[in-house]
């Protein structure tokens, strides 16, 4: 008798209650799946890498010119937004230790909560790799202009942003052999430049340039969250290995230890690095500042060098998340393909890498990118890097709910009382912080993403009747 909601013989059916699997069980991929010569699996420094490269993108070289006018009390933000990312990354951790499967927050709705919440967060945590992997590339272009004159026509800063976009899609072509590699040598090459003004900037510390703790009316909490909001898009990429789980090494043990250590290691490199701006450029200049790390390094040891270096490193650092970026926009609708939820299309590999989404991914990305000059129009594309802010979190909420759900139903360790309460409170930070990220999305972008959303329920009644058709056979013609 056929079961509405199943997957068709092709695809792995789905549990009949999903919500009662084991650790015991192995859902990773078949060593036949990522075997071969440009595919190979991820250790741990190279996960951590992966969320790392992630969370850091360009944003960092803008975040203390663009949180100054606020005062001080922004670093207090930072500290409040770290700490939630931290429990979203530990939150990721355990979910992943439940179910080292790649697809991340998808895997993990869709066992709690059936088809169609992981549908949700497949089709959301999509859209947001696609558009942010646009903005970053249009962001790039504005750093190449310093090394190569590219921003004087509007279609020679188009064609520089496309081909920032597609180096990364060929690095994923090539295997995910390529992929670790060029994500482990782009993290560590940005890194030398943001702690040199993260550390450095220390010593050259000057408590006058901090200026004011609060800057302007209004309340402390309305600064503070007012701040937030524009730090809150820094810290998306906390789920980046736990969507790439199918490819790391020991998954169980592994996704938890990279996620937490990529993501404190990147929270240590945003606020030592943002103190060591406030602390040796002016306040009034970095208000102004439009290459607030360059005025640093310039503060620091004198020259003009410094807007080339950061303009380097800014390049470096956006084409390494770029690189990341991409495979994980493939991951989340292979994971979904597999299940039946997503085109059949999408669960194809090669060299270990879903290629076609990939190409899908690049290619959406690429008309968005052409759609932005085409436009002339920046707020477009602010209002849609807006809207990614929002989609991320239905993902992470439904990931949230799925721990949550795992801990009041008893299906975690029921001896260790102590754990379950400290993952009770984790999630429950988890949660807050999430819906912070809507709040701090604003009005346009939520009402943006939800007509988004709503695209993907059409998407999600195509493909529930596929399945359904598919699992009755010709017997439903009769």
């Amino acid at each position: 008798m056929h079961v509405p909601g199943t997957a068709p013989p092709s695809a792995p059916a789905p549990r009949e209650n999903p919500a009662a699997t084991t650790p015991a069980e192995d859902p990773t991929p078949n060593p036949s799946e990522v075997s071969g010569r440009h595919a190979r699996q991820f250790g741990l420094p190279v996960a951590t890498a992966l969320v790392m490269g992630n969370i850091i993108g360009g944003g960092i070289f803008l975040l203390p010119a663009s949180v100054a006018p606020y005062g001080t009390v922004s670093l207090v933000a930072f500290g409040v937004l770290t700490l939630g990312a931290i429990a979203l990354a530990l939150v990721f951790g355990r979910l992943a230790e439940r179910n080292p499967r790649t697809g991340g927050p998808y895997v993990y709705a869709r066992e709690a909560f059936g088809d169609f919440a992981g549908f949700l967060a497949a089709w959301a945590y999509w859209i947001t790799t696609w558009v942010s992997n646009a903005a970053l590339a249009v962001a790039a272009v504005g750093y190449l202009d310093v090394l190569i004159p590219v921003g004087g026509h509007r279609w020679t800063a188009c064609l520089a942003a496309l081909t920032i976009q597609w180096l990364p899609a060929l690095a994923n072509f090539a295997g995910t052999r390529y992929v670790g590699a060029v994500q482990f040598v782009a993290t560590v090459l940005k890194f030398v430049p943001l702690l040199l003004v993260a550390v450095g900037g220390l010593f050259f510390f000057d408590p006058r340039n901090l200026g004011p703790f609060h800057e302007g009316g209004g309340s402390t909490v309305g600064a503070v969250s007012a701040a937030a909001a524009i730090l809150l898009f820094s810290y998306l990429g906390v789920e980046s290995a736990a969507v790439s789980a199918g490819e790391v090494k020991n998954a169980r043990r592994n996704v938890g230890r990279a996620t937490v250590i990529g993501t404190t290691g990147a929270a240590l490199v945003y606020l030592l690095g943002t103190l060591s701006v406030f602390g040796t450029v002016a306040h009034d200049r970095l208000v102004k500042s439009t290459a607030p790390f360059s005025d640093a390094v310039n503060a620091m040891f004198g020259g003009s060098w410094g807007g080339w270096a950061v303009a380097l490193a800014a390049l470096v650092s956006m084409t390494g998340c770029l690189n990341g970026w991409t495979l994980l926009s493939a991951q989340t609708p292979y994971a979904a393909a597999r299940d039946g939820l997503f085109p059949a299309a999408f669960g194809r590999r090669q060299r270990g890498v879903p290629t076609f989404g990939v190409a899908v991914t690049v290619v959406l990305a690429s008309l968005l990118t052409v759609y932005n000059y085409m436009s002339g129009s920046a707020k477009v594309f602010e209002v849609l890097v807006l809207v990614t802010t929002f989609t991320a979190t239905v993902p992470y909420l439904l990931a949230t709910a799925a721990q949550i759900f795992h801990l009041v139903s008893g299906r975690r360790e029921r001896v260790d009382r102590a754990r379950l309460v400290r993952d009770a409170v984790v999630a429950g930070g988890a949660a807050a912080f999430s819906l912070w990220l809507v709040a701090g999305a604003g009005y346009a972008a939520v009402y943006q993403g939800v007509l988004f959303l709503f695209a993907g329920v059409l998407v999600y009644a195509v493909m529930a009747a596929r399945r359904n058709k598919a699992a009755e056979g010709p017997s439903h013609m009769l």
